[in-house]
């Protein structure tokens, strides 16, 4: 009857037994003493629209790992992610407009990398789409740019001076969507949690309009309720233009002014925390007070699925976990069963009850109807310890066990009512809607990385353009064909991006993509390289890396430098300076060269082609890091036959 909440014992932590009531049977239970009651009716009309519950693929590269998943692992885990009644049964999926930078947890890449290229086979996500639609066509879909390619700011490190340039980027990537992969896109965004430009908006709606896009709606601003919502009710332009106010992490509650509006209220990004017993009553909480105290009548979670390697930022932060492709082994965690709990009784263009609200002693409940006979009910009774958001900062509560009566009325049943006992830190679904909990066999065991792992990246026609398990922190490494190279490196990794994009993190100025496994110490890395730019280009590759994501330019570790002047120098930081040694190489752009890197214990060495170059060079920080390799600046360059043996 009842999903157990946090507590002691993980093995049922929201189990989704739901409840289901015919209309005899709910008027079969009998009250409980000292019930408080709670009318459900709709006499006076029903509440506002329900537009669904989502997950973000995204913002950034939080869904890199999943791709590499051998199969059935990996339609399984999509499977949990957007089959009808199964697991989540999502109703959105939102996905970021990669920009070619650093957006979190690593770089997604751009559909227009320069001002005459346009590539929609990039990257991973529209690969996400296609799996979600093909599970369920009825999902909506979402694009939100966190970043833009440099080509677009003339420059500068702002999309917005040209905005009828930026408008058209990101309005041909929703054509593109349909063109290249028959993806309809339902909705799109400014610019995630930076400032919005009304002009831009206006020209934004004006460009999709005149390329046939008339249907797509721009949800504003993906920030806070203030200033966007002011803007609408003050500039009538704004106000037809703009379809949606999203906000993120909104703590359940919208500004007056976003009520003002009329428009609908969602809360377009939320969640963000660890998916154990906590995540689970956090998500719980705000699934359903976000509309009982702010009138928000979607929520999307960040992240659909933590897909990363953990030790980046905000590790474990999805609704499941799937960061193992060489394993096969995932995990399915409580926000799973929490999410199905309103998603596998619901569909978008239900409508809530206005008779929702607060529990007298504690947790809230929501009440939705078809319109046409059928209803669920979801009850939430989470403690404040057990449902602790990310963010923002949750004030003090205090929840009780509870006896309640839910008596229906208008259309629904005359007189029929049904009582429950509510224990603390438990979610209840009363529906009239079947639903079902989805499982397949136990997943494979989880292990580490490989200790041994290579990669000549001889894929001729390459499923995605990124090669597994390589994670970019900042630039993109992408699968290239090099027909100029007469010899044995025709497939190589090629660092693509030749400018600074317009960035939303604090991308490093070097860049860098990571591998492996964050325990290792002693490692050796071999891998052939070519510098591409004269003079002064230059390449790395690295041990014992210790940060990534938004902190990747401070990142630390053992980095073996060449450079296209003939030097090398090897340091401990990735901006390069902190030098610990250095001197003459004779490497040049356009030859290939093969590093070897070595660190045991407290001493590290390299080789170049074979023949050592340095040695005996003291390692004392970090003391653990992932492998990683990279460029001296934006430049292009080509890696091949990458080779890993840690111990």
């Amino acid at each position: 009857m009842a999903a157990p909440g946090p507590g002691p014992d993980p093995g049922p932590l929201y189990c989704p037994l739901i409840f289901l009531l015919s209309y005899t049977c709910v008027s079969a239970l009998l009250p409980l003493s000292g019930a408080a009651v709670y009318v459900l009716n709709d006499e006076g009309g029903l509440g506002a629209e329900f537009d669904g519950i989502g997950g973000l693929s995204g913002g950034g590269a939080t869904s890199r790992l999943l791709v590499n998943y051998p199969e059935p692992y990996r339609s399984q885990i999509l499977d949990y992610l957007f089959k009808p009644n199964f697991g989540a049964s999502l109703h959105i999926l939102k996905v970021e407009i990669g920009g070619d930078a650093q957006t979190t947890d690593g770089t997604e890449p751009s559909h227009m990398r320069y001002e005459d290229d346009e590539n929609y086979f990039r990257g991973y996500e529209w690969w996400m789409m296609k799996e979600a639609k093909k599970r369920n066509p009825n999902i909506k879909l979402i694009g939100l740019p966190w970043a833009f390619p440099g080509w677009i700011g003339h420059g500068a490190n702002w999309p917005y001076d040209y905005p009828d340039i930026t408008s058209y980027y990101v309005a041909s990537w929703i054509r593109g969507a349909k063109l290249y992969h028959n993806l309809d896109i339902d909705y799109v965004g400014i610019w995630n949690e930076r400032k919005y430009d009304q002009k831009y908006i206006l020209l934004l709606r004006y460009t999709m309009d005149k390329m046939g896009l008339e249907q797509v709606k721009i949800i504003a601003s993906d920030n806070l309720w203030e200033p966007i919502s002011w803007s609408v009710l003050h500039h009538p332009e704004l106000y037809d233009a703009i379809d949606i106010i999203g906000a993120h992490y909104p703590g359940t509650f919208s500004s007056s002014n976003a009520k003002k509006t009329g428009k609908k209220l969602w809360s377009s990004e939320d969640y963000s925390t660890v998916n154990d017993d906590v995540g689970g009553g956090c998500w719980a909480r705000i699934l359903n007070q976000n509309y009982v105290n702010g009138n928000m009548t979607s929520t999307i979670a960040w992240n659909l699925v933590a897909s990363y390697y953990k030790e980046l930022p905000f590790g474990r932060d999805g609704l499941m976990t799937a960061d193992e492709p060489w394993s096969g082994h995932y995990e399915v965690q409580s926000p799973i069963w929490i999410t199905a709990h309103t998603t596998q009784f619901t569909q978008p263009g239900w409508h809530y009850l206005k008779t929702v609200g607060h529990l007298h002693k504690g947790g809230s409940y929501v009440a939705l109807t078809d319109g046409k006979g059928n209803i669920t009910i979801i009850i939430e009774t989470m403690s404040h310890d057990h449902s602790i958001c990310i963010r923002p900062p949750l004030l003090p509560f205090e929840v009780f066990r509870q006896n309640t009566t839910f008596k229906l009325q208008g259309s629904f049943l005359d007189n029929g009512s049904f009582s429950l006992h509510l224990e603390v830190d438990e979610i209840y679904t009363i529906t009239t809607i079947a639903g079902n909990r989805g499982s397949f066999p136990e997943p494979p065991a989880s292990r580490s990385f490989p200790k041994e792992y290579e990669d000549d990246f001889n894929v001729e026609n390459p499923p995605f353009s990124e090669a597994p398990n390589f994670a970019d922190q900042t630039g993109v490494f992408e699968y290239f064909i090099n027909f100029r190279d007469p010899g044995d490196h025709v497939f190589t990794l090629r660092q693509v991006v030749t400018q600074r994009p317009i960035t939303w993190g604090s991308d490093a100025d070097q860049t860098i993509s990571i591998i492996g496994d964050y325990k290792w110490k002693n490692l050796t890395i071999t891998c052939d390289v070519l510098i591409e730019t004269a003079n002064t280009g230059g390449v790395f590759i690295a041990g014992r890396v210790n940060k990534g994501g938004e902190a990747v330019r401070h990142a630390e570790g053992l980095y073996y430098w060449v450079f296209a002047d003939g030097k090398y120098k090897v340091t401990s930081d990735l901006p390069g300076k902190i030098v610990l040694a250095s001197g003459q190489s004779g490497t040049r752009a356009g030859k290939w060269h093969t590093l070897t890197l070595s660190i045991q214990g407290n001493l590290a060495h390299g080789l170049l082609n074979g023949y050592p170059l340095w040695k005996n060079v003291n390692v004392l920080q970090p003391r653990n890091g992932w492998a990683a390799i990279g460029t001296r600046t934006f430049e292009l360059a080509q890696f091949d036959n990458f080779h890993i043996q840690a111990s």
